[in-house]
């Protein structure tokens, strides 16, 4: 069943913890090369994967006894609170660019970059957190699709505007504070069952 309070916290979550993540950065520096859309179109595709086996991990998890695995949800969501503080953006990342300009290659170029990149990242392991939580598997899906999807729209069409006003250790702080949060409320779950 789909639950829009799952999906808007989710989308919270994940959209303040990948806003100052390498992808951004990524899909700005291909969207300032090559036509928008197509980048686009490519990193869409790859987050739609990123986020299939993220929430086919979380629901595996969530087959295990409750209380067990609310404590690993919290200290996962413990270590990606830190992880976010602790994080550095890699100043001179090279984003390689095909050098055919069509829809396929730069779509292409999009989807491997972000497929790589995403891998095992921070907001994977918070989407297989988040649907080990819920019970809701497509409230999950979905708001952290829609979270990764904004974000990479907002570093291919607009990313240098919103780090001219928007401080990235304002937003770094503020996923942290986010994750802290629900690294409490798992470990009180865990705890009072």
């Amino acid at each position: 069943m789909f639950s829009l309070s799952v999906a808007a916290v989710t989308f919270g979550v994940i959209f303040l913890a990948e806003l100052p993540d390498k992808t951004a950065l990524a899909g700005l520096l291909l969207g300032t090369r090559f036509r928008a859309s197509f980048v686009f179109a490519g990193v869409a595709a790859a987050f739609v994967v990123h986020v299939a086996l993220a929430v086919a991990a979380g629901s595996l998890l969530s087959l295990l006894p409750h209380r067990p695995v609310q404590a690993v949800v919290g200290v996962l969501f413990l270590t990606g609170a830190v992880l976010l503080l602790r994080h550095r953006a890699a100043d001179g990342e090279q984003v390689r660019a095909p050098r055919d300009t069509s829809f396929w290659r730069v779509a292409g170029a999009g989807f491997m970059l972000i497929l790589a990149a995403e891998l095992g990242d921070l907001t994977q392991i918070m989407t297989a957190n988040l649907a080990a939580r819920y019970d809701s598997p497509l409230s999950v899906a979905v708001g952290a699709l829609l979270a990764l999807w904004s974000v990479a729209a907002i570093g291919v069409l607009g990313g240098r505007a919103l780090m001219r006003r928007v401080p990235l250790r304002l937003i770094t702080r503020i996923a942290a504070g986010v994750m802290l949060v629900l690294a409490a409320l798992s470990f009180r779950e865990a705890l009072g069952g």
